[in-house]
């Protein structure tokens, strides 16, 4: 297995929002099933995710699973 340096990046897209109910960013990654985590601010969230791709992505190569290829969003107008 390579060592994390020598891995490609890869990017996922983040959805980050504020959950009233918890109290937390909740971040979810729409390419990978079931990749969520949360931080109590955004700055936490956003490392809490990275780390949750990267676990998610660890754990489908040690399972043999195919890894979604990350996407690429549209963005409507503001």
């Amino acid at each position: 297995m390579n060592a994390p340096h020598d891995r490609p990046k890869l990017r996922y897209s983040m959805l980050i929002e504020w959950s009233d109910q918890d109290q937390a960013y909740i971040v979810t990654v729409p390419e990978l099933p079931g990749c969520v985590t949360h931080g109590t601010t955004h700055e936490e969230a956003v490392k809490q995710g990275a780390d949750a791709i990267e676990s998610w992505v660890d754990a489908a190569r040690v399972w043999g699973r195919a890894i979604p290829r990350p996407r690429v969003f549209a963005r409507s107008p503001r």
